[in-house]
């Protein structure tokens, strides 16, 4: 059954949620931020106690954030004008017993902007522990909020959501997109993903298929995809994870073809799984599924699981228990299939491609397993600007004759150790203190160059200085500096200075 949120009954709800004050600072504002953040962490019984006394908000927020039964009196104030029988028939509510629990997830989500409303299913918890069906349209979780802080912001005119679920990718693109496209291979998705839209206000174009056959023959400035990554079995048990393909198939699928759908310079952005298969190094893998020629490629791995846990945490998410026999099976055939396949882990991260004219298009495979607090979109941006002006810039007498600026956000950490003549320097590392965190060890001599970078002499100058001081070949330091400066500005750890000046 699809449920039916037509314009009227969004219009109707939209009108209801805000006489309540039902959106993200509302919620923030009762609940209090102690209460609201137990909450997030899936302990209900403070946020449950802070709104007893909350009027119609407080109804809204233990009907829809806790799942409780409530009066069907109190549900009918706190969604007026929109009546309990129109709810009804939307599944927007159900009857339990003389009371009306939630039969849709309907929740504020916001940014520094402003505060949204999204429609999706109840997750298991909200069901009482019982297993999600196979057309569950999963909401806002922690895989669609890291590709939400993983992608560009820049401004486009054209923008693809692929597989846009319930909206979420979407709501956050048009902040920056003139036009959305949002398509999904499941109906119910559509229809939960256009009430999103539509109780936002928002213009976005559906269409209804698999991959990006609804989109055949078009492209797009950008393009956002949180695919069905979840890798094993060529099944599928569940329409927000699995695609049908065996192994990471669907992520190799989303990379292959994504670039011919992106107008020139556009720029397509992806969360991807991958197989750790045994003898086989993860970058080479990923690297195998690009087109040949004509895109950049930066694939970063966030995290790797080993089988075990990985299967485990997935059944969970689902709501099947484990020590279940429905979980003993599918855990047993899955964990079969990982080791018939060789799977020794699996990997997790995300793809940023841009469409290039470029003879010889950037691919960099990288880890960043540590943690960091910056959001990846804005350094995905930089990232592709970066690798830009290197193809521009990136010879060896270009690079000698630009001056270049160590940025402020990075600092040179020493360790030294005690010896018979004092301390002695045993590691040298840059460390960019933004974005990812990036380090780098580094030489005395090349700690010595970089000090001299700011912005006043070309690098070819500061070379023939740090050579004459310490008795060096320049032309032998010039080579050795080369390098160094093109992966040190793929990083953004050394500046073009009039880039630094333009800022």
């Amino acid at each position: 059954m699809v449920p039916d949120l037509s314009p009227a009954f969004c219009d109707r709800l939209r009108d209801a949620f805000r006489s309540t004050g039902y959106d993200a600072d509302g919620v923030v504002d009762l609940l209090g931020t102690q209460a609201h953040a137990a909450l997030g962490r899936g302990e209900p019984e403070a946020a449950r106690r802070a709104s007893r006394d909350g009027g119609p908000l407080g109804t809204l927020i233990r009907l829809f954030l806790l799942g409780d039964a409530e009066p069907a009196q109190a549900v009918r104030a706190a969604l007026g004008p929109l009546s309990i029988e129109d709810a009804v028939a939307a599944e927007l509510v159900v009857a339990d017993g003389d009371a009306l629990r939630a039969g849709l997830d309907v929740r504020p989500h916001g940014d520094e902007e402003g505060s949204w409303w999204v429609f999706s299913d109840l997750d298991a918890d909200l069901r009482q522990g019982a297993p999600v069906p196979a057309d569950h349209v999963l909401g806002v979780g922690h895989a669609s909020l890291s590709l939400v802080r993983a992608t560009s912001r820049r401004p486009v005119g054209t923008l693809l959501d692929l597989g846009t679920g319930c909206g979420v990718q979407a709501l956050h693109a048009s902040r920056h997109a003139g036009r959305i496209t949002a398509t999904d291979v499941s109906e119910r998705a559509l229809a939960l993903a256009a009430g999103t839209f539509r109780l936002n206000e928002l213009d976005v174009e559906l269409a209804r298929g698999e991959w990006f056959g609804p989109v055949a023959g078009r492209r797009f400035d950008q393009i956002v995809c949180n695919p069905p990554f979840v890798v094993g079995p060529p099944r599928v048990d569940y329409v927000y994870r699995d695609s049908g393909l065996g192994g990471d198939d669907a992520s190799a699928l989303v990379v292959r073809q994504l670039p011919s759908f992106l107008a020139d310079g556009g720029v397509g952005q992806l969360l991807a799984s991958w197989l750790h298969v045994r003898g086989q190094d993860w970058s080479d893998r990923v690297s195998a599924w690009l087109p040949r020629g004509g895109v950049d490629a930066w694939f970063v791995q966030r995290d790797v699981a080993d089988p075990a846990l990985y299967v485990g945490t997935w059944l969970r998410d689902a709501g099947v228990d484990p020590r279940s026999a429905e979980g003993r099976e599918k855990a047993s055939a899955w964990l079969d299939w990982f080791a018939a396949n060789n799977v020794e882990g699996i990997g997790f991260g995300f793809v940023t491609l841009r469409r290039t004219d470029a003879r010889h298009p950037e691919l960099v495979c990288e880890d960043l397993r540590h943690a960091y607090d910056d959001p990846l979109g804005p350094e995905s941006a930089a990232w592709l600007d970066r690798v830009a002006w290197l193809r521009a810039n990136g010879s060896p007498e270009q690079l000698l004759a630009t001056s270049f600026t160590v940025p402020p956000t990075v600092l040179l950490e020493e360790v030294s150790e005690p010896g018979a003549e004092g301390w002695s320097s045993v590691v040298r590392r840059l460390h960019r203190t933004d974005g990812p965190g990036w380090q780098q060890e580094v030489d005395e001599l090349a700690a010595a160059l970089l000090a001299g970078c700011r912005g006043a002499l070309p690098l070819l100058d500061l070379v023939s200085l740090l050579a004459f001081a310490h008795d060096q070949s320049a032309d032998a330091l010039a080579a050795a500096a080369v390098p160094m400066v093109r992966e040190l500005v793929r990083h953004g750890m050394l500046l073009p200075a009039d880039w630094v000046a333009a800022s």
